[in-house]
């Protein structure tokens, strides 16, 4: 038996070598490297995004005023409407959506009331107009402030202007017009 343990430890393999742990730092090397790029990125990102909150001059991030829940404004939108322009040629005209932005649902009440009428003196006041007005910025800016003063002059509300309204504060307690804002829904210019 000597002699057949003799042979099958001679037959037996060696011992395997030890591998090489080259190919494992490798990959751990590789692995740590992407985790810091994934970081420096990250930090880089939450960076900037702050920076973004800030004002151009470096103060303090602007705080928007929360709006109050019980004065929510109310809206009220408007059929579309297609008017012709005053462009030569009266080949021109807008496709106009409108909505308007009133103070709250009392108001809402009273503007129905005086709704074809608004229309009317809406639809007159645009036909006034050539597509370039209309389609520059001011002229959008320039109609929406005509609306709401045509509106304003219909249903009898005070209208201002910036200068008589310091005025105004601090002469009298004039309700503010209770029409806030108009607001474009649909604006297609041919």
């Amino acid at each position: 038996m000597s002699a057949a343990a003799a042979t099958a430890t001679a037959a037996a393999p060696e011992a395997p070598k030890k591998k090489s742990k080259k190919l494992l730092f490798i990959v751990l090397g590789v692995v740590v490297l992407a985790l810091i790029g994934a970081a420096a990125a990250l930090f880089i990102l939450k960076k900037n995004t702050a920076e973004d909150d800030y004002e151009d001059d470096g103060h303090a991030p602007v705080e928007q005023a929360a709006k109050n829940p019980k004065t929510a404004p109310v809206f009220l939108p408007l059929e579309n409407m297609v008017i012709n322009l005053a462009d030569p040629g009266g080949n021109r005209f807008i496709q106009l959506g409108l909505t308007l932005q009133l103070q709250d649902a009392a108001t809402e009440t009273a503007v129905k009331a005086y709704l074809p009428s608004i229309r009317s003196q809406v639809l007159v006041l645009i036909s006034q107009r050539t597509a370039d007005e209309m389609l520059a910025l001011k002229g959008k800016e320039k109609l929406a402030s005509d609306i709401i003063a045509t509106i304003s002059k219909e249903m009898g509300y005070a209208m201002s202007t910036e200068g008589e309204e310091a005025t105004r504060k601090k002469k009298s307690k004039a309700a503010a017009n209770p029409v806030q804002a108009v607001l474009f829904s649909s604006f297609i210019v041919q």
